[in-house]
């Protein structure tokens, strides 16, 4: 499920406060049970060495979609590269550095894949 915090007074389409008891706000957006196709999904690769010690990660983020689904790509992906990691909130951990491998998989599934952060 990924984490979908409201921002920007935009978000709420200008609602801001309302005085009437029955008033619920109806979200728009992508609901946690549904996932886009591969082909629209806009991943992004990065390594990461923050709070992990000075241990390198793999950080895939931009998943949209349900949590299985994100658990089943990212176990394909850590089976792939022999190594551990972990998927919560929309991302995926893959322990070492990767990326190149992780981008060519991902392109071959089909996913719309940029690597960013250097």
């Amino acid at each position: 499920m990924k984490n979908t915090k409201k921002k920007v007074i935009n978000d709420f389409g200008g609602i801001m406060y309302s005085t009437d008891p029955a008033f619920t706000y109806e979200d728009h957006t992508l609901s946690s049970d549904e996932s886009l196709p591969n082909n629209q999904q806009d991943l992004r690769i990065m390594l990461d060495r923050k709070n992990r010690g000075g241990k390198a990660v793999t950080l895939i983020t931009g998943y949209q979609g349900t949590d299985e689904n994100l658990q089943v790509l990212a176990k394909m992906l850590k089976t792939k590269c022999g190594v551990g990691g972990a998927a919560k909130d929309g991302e995926i951990l893959i322990q070492g550095d990767f990326r190149e491998k992780v981008f060519l998989m991902l392109q071959k599934e089909g996913y719309k894949v940029k690597k960013s952060g250097g």
